[in-house]
């Protein structure tokens, strides 16, 4: 039997998969989270062989989520389920030690075939996310895009300040402090050499990094 996890901070969602992956003989919900803490807790008081974590949650992201998950059980598979195109979040997860990164228009089929595959120890790679990783490693350093320049936590800003979010917003999203996340949008800023919020909007956009 494959104990998993789930955590989203979506309460229908986390039925919703419960529902599927209990569907089958093989497979079993043993515990739901609806946020980072809540996960970490979870994994820490129950038994499970897979986890099924949202790449966006309040207070602590998916991918700090996962980075806190692979610190304390390392052989752990963490598979990321995320409404976020491949091409936005899937190299950073799976460098962060990711079995696989699934969207949520994936068929139940692949889900199923996923959370297989990740018990058996093995990463899964859709064709988009493997394509995403090759052309990461065939990129040059120096033909890096200036926001694949960026640490997870900045990423994470720049991609709030192109949605339009306020600063005092993503604070209380992010669970830190103002002047924090304003030290963030000044590294942001810095790094990619933009000069504004709108051209960080304007770049994004142009770049299919968030959806207009």
């Amino acid at each position: 039997m494959i104990r998993v996890l789930v955590a989203d901070d979506h309460a229908i969602v986390r039925e919703g998969l419960a529902n599927v992956l209990s569907s089958k003989g093989d497979i079993q919900v043993v515990a739901q989270a609806a946020s980072g803490a809540e996960a970490l807790q979870r994994m820490r008081d129950t038994a499970v062989d897979v986890v099924l974590l949202d790449m966006t949650m309040p207070a602590m992201s998916g991918i700090e989520t996962l980075k806190q998950i692979k610190a304390e059980r390392p052989a752990l598979p963490v598979l990321m389920f995320s409404m976020h195109p491949e091409e936005q979040y899937a190299v950073r997860c799976v460098k962060a030690g990711a079995a696989g990164y699934l969207t949520k228009a994936c068929e139940k089929s692949v889900l199923l075939e996923a959370v297989r595959c990740a018990a058996a120890g093995k990463q899964y790679l859709t064709q988009t996310v493997g394509d995403c990783l090759l052309q990461a490693v065939q990129q040059p350093e120096q033909g890096k895009e200036i926001h694949q320049m960026l640490s997870d936590r900045e990423y994470d800003v720049f991609r709030q300040i192109a949605q339009g979010i306020s600063l005092a917003d993503m604070a209380t999203r992010m669970n830190l402090s103002p002047k924090t996340v304003s030290t963030y949008r000044a590294r942001v800023l810095e790094k990619t050499g933009l000069s504004s919020n709108a051209e960080i909007m304007r770049y994004a956009f142009d770049r299919g990094l968030v959806q207009p």
